[in-house]
């Protein structure tokens, strides 16, 4: 029970990461108010959930969601103990492309940055907002291994987490000089297998030799779950971190500890 009685929101909650947060959060005591723009499916994870539990539609890259989320947790329950910042697209799916950085849409980059960064900012906005009024407070947001290092065939995805990674410091210094009780810190997965692989890793045996392709290239062996992520979330969100602020905390089974160029034994 290391968050219990703690207020948290979720963004992005109905599949993947979002998900498996919301269950172990609720498992560890926290009230957790899910959110997506996908209400049904959201719907149905909160229904699941064995400890107390909300679900609102919040569309990140909309600031007037973001306002309504305030106003609605604000009447409600009275302040906000922890944001996980999860929500997020590759733009594979989403969007038209092309993504590399040569050939671009215009389009697709404006709206990978809209969900991504600028969902993560006002996320943030209105959480400093809601968390003045906790006792000990909480933004995880959600970057990606891709926000450390270059991706040439998803520019926009790896642009935008680079600023997830980068503003969650922005954030948790500015918190520390108002004297704000409020830490922030970003998690920057890797080969996670969540719904976000989808588009690059087929179905049926083309799905299996993908991932077992990718694991192959991952010291650890193996891709990571969902879950891997969610207890990580859940150290940074609870009081146990208390004096862990600015930090980038990388779930990725070894892939950035070394070089895929490592010398062969001879």
């Amino acid at each position: 029970m290391r968050v219990t009685n703690k207020i948290a929101l979720v963004t992005g909650a109905a599949r993947g990461i979002g998900e498996a947060v919301a269950k172990l959060f609720s498992e560890e005591g926290a009230v957790v108010i899910l959110s997506d723009i996908d209400d049904e499916l959201g719907a149905t994870v909160a229904s699941g959930l064995s400890g107390e539990h909300d679900y609102i539609h919040l569309d990140v890259s909309s600031e007037s969601d973001w306002q309504q989320a305030q106003q609605y947790i604000e009447n409600k329950y009275g302040r906000l103990d922890i944001l996980i910042n999860n929500a997020g697209i590759t733009g594979f799916l989403e969007t038209s492309g092309p993504h590399d950085p040569e050939n671009l849409d215009y389009e697709s980059w404006k709206k990978v940055h809209q969900v991504n960064a600028d969902g993560i900012a006002l996320g943030c906005k209105t959480a400093i907002k809601l968390m003045k009024h906790s006792k000990a407070a909480s933004i995880v947001n959600l970057s990606s291994r891709s926000g450390i290092v270059g991706i040439p065939g998803a520019s926009a995805y790896a642009s935008s987490k680079a600023s997830i990674r980068n503003h969650t410091k922005t954030v948790a210094l500015y918190c520390a000089e108002k004297g704000y009780p409020i830490r922030c810190n970003s998690l920057h997965p890797g080969a996670i297998l969540t719904p976000l692989w989808d588009a690059m890793l087929g179905e049926g045996e083309t799905k299996q030799e993908a991932i077992n392709a990718i694991a192959a290239d991952i010291p650890i062996g193996t891709m990571g779950e969902a879950k891997d992520v969610a207890y990580a979330a859940l150290y940074l969100a609870s009081d146990e971190a208390k004096y862990v602020t600015g930090i980038e905390l990388t779930i990725d089974g070894g892939i950035l500890a070394g070089s895929a160029a490592s010398p062969n034994r001879k």
